[in-house]
């Protein structure tokens, strides 16, 4: 095998249960900092704008058990339905020249989507956070199996896991072609 690539961590969220490393981020000097991009948009009954601010990290960070960290981001979010307004920062070992504003406020927003897709499914559907499993590699088994269930799934049309799930359980022969085997 090649020399293992480097995996930048886009968004690493601080919050203000990490006293020291939350005080540092909203210490910086935000309000100097330009916004690098905006955007607004419809959806779901509501309109939100959301703005982006990236800058260096300096030494008191990195001070702060943050060693590879290179940039800061804050991202502010308004929502007029509720009237609802969310400041976030992050910390992230991108370098500065591949920290594009426009890209970063797109992952930081594509995050909820893998969310949603994957982990509250794990969660809700297969319970994954009760589980008891939780020595050697078996975690990371049980992981990988609900994932190849819901992967299944979704690969046939289901698209409440939950309700598919339930389903298949009165008759598992249902399951089998979803996986290619034929009873």
């Amino acid at each position: 095998m090649g020399p293992r690539r480097k995996e930048h961590l886009l968004y690493r969220r601080r919050k203000n249960n990490q006293k020291l490393q939350y005080q540092a981020l909203k210490a910086l000097p935000w309000n100097t900092t330009p916004i690098g991009h905006t955007t607004s948009d419809n959806q779901h009954g509501r309109k939100e704008t959301r703005s982006v601010k990236v800058t260096c990290v300096d030494e008191t960070i990195k001070a702060l058990r943050l060693p590879g960290a290179n940039l800061a981001i804050q991202l502010h979010r308004r929502r007029t339905a509720g009237r609802t307004k969310e400041t976030r920062e992050t910390v992230s070992n991108l370098p500065a020249h591949l920290a594009i504003p426009e890209h970063i406020n797109h992952y930081m927003r594509r995050h909820w989507t893998i969310e949603n897709r994957s982990h509250h499914v794990r969660d809700r559907t297969f319970r994954e956070d009760a589980s008891t499993v939780s020595t050697g590699n078996a975690p990371r088994a049980m992981a990988g199996l609900r994932n190849l269930a819901i992967g299944a799934l979704r690969l046939n049309g289901a698209i409440n896991i939950a309700k598919a799930c339930r389903h298949n359980a009165k008759n598992p022969e249902r399951a089998l072609p979803a996986l290619g085997i034929t009873p």
